[in-house]
């Protein structure tokens, strides 16, 4: 299950810091189905996104992508789920309602970070995920992410 269209680019009135379209000064990372229940980001990181040491990427920028990543794709899975394309009808949202990182390595800022999410639990209420980040090769860090299903005009 692949796709050609980034998931983000499928929901509409996303101004979100990390992943929305409509904010011009956002990191606009962009996901994609890999196959059911999988999805794949790849994120560029800038100089300014930097951490003390200039090579290595801010810890916290680390946070937003796997943040907005996995739950990007918890509200793409909700319109699946409900039988609908993403981003048509009423409007599906997802927040953030846990948020566990493992940061197990320094990330480079000159080479692409590699984000793999996993949904591993779904219910009508909240949707579980698993997501790596690998920087060069590297598994750099790790997240279990519950994303809480909130009103459509959140």
């Amino acid at each position: 299950m692949t796709q050609e269209t980034a998931i983000q680019d499928q929901i509409q009135g996303n101004h979100c810091f990390g992943c929305g379209p409509d904010n011009d000064q956002g990191l606009h990372i962009k996901s994609y189905w890999t196959e059911k229940d999988q999805t794949r980001c790849e994120f560029f990181p800038s100089a300014h996104h930097n951490a003390g040491p200039a090579q290595y990427l801010n810890g916290g920028i680390m946070a937003t992508v796997i943040d907005c990543h996995t739950v990007c794709t918890a509200i793409a899975d909700g319109y699946l789920q409900s039988g609908r394309a993403v981003g048509s009808g009423d409007r599906i949202w997802y927040a953030t309602g846990n948020l566990d990182i493992k940061y197990l390595a320094p990330a480079r800022i000159d080479t692409p970070l590699i984000l793999e999410a996993t949904i591993t639990e779904r219910s009508p209420r909240k949707t579980v995920l698993h997501c790596n980040l690998s920087s060069d090769g590297r598994l750099c860090a790790k997240a279990e992410v519950i994303a809480v299903r909130v009103p459509g005009d959140w």
